[in-house]
């Protein structure tokens, strides 16, 4: 796994400052254009809320790009998360590998 120690760009920074910015869209346009209550683009762009599967396809039909884009920023941002947060660091110490297993 490649790791890093900045932490990576999260969903709402890049659909705020890639895509809402550029485009001139607000909130409110977004969530419409989503099909989507207002807080839902809210919490996206305030990163209260996660990228699930049907979101990142829902994202990508509104902007013409992937849903695994969308996810894979989920993605980054949550095993960055976890890596650096003391209480999961230690549940994830606390796992043993298993010997071989092949």
């Amino acid at each position: 796994m490649l790791t890093t120690t900045r932490k990576p760009a999260t969903i709402g920074e890049i659909l705020v400052e890639e895509f809402m910015h550029p485009l001139g869209l607000t909130q409110a346009a977004l969530a419409e254009a989503m099909g989507v209550p207002r807080k839902h683009v809210n919490e996206l762009c305030n990163d209260r809320r996660s990228v699930t599967a049907p979101t990142a396809l829902i994202l990508a039909r509104v902007f013409g790009n992937s849903a695994e884009f969308w996810l894979n920023v989920q993605r980054r941002t949550d095993l960055w998360q976890a890596t650096h947060d003391p209480d999961e660091l230690k549940r994830i110490n606390r796992a043993k590998p298993l010997a071989d297993a092949a």
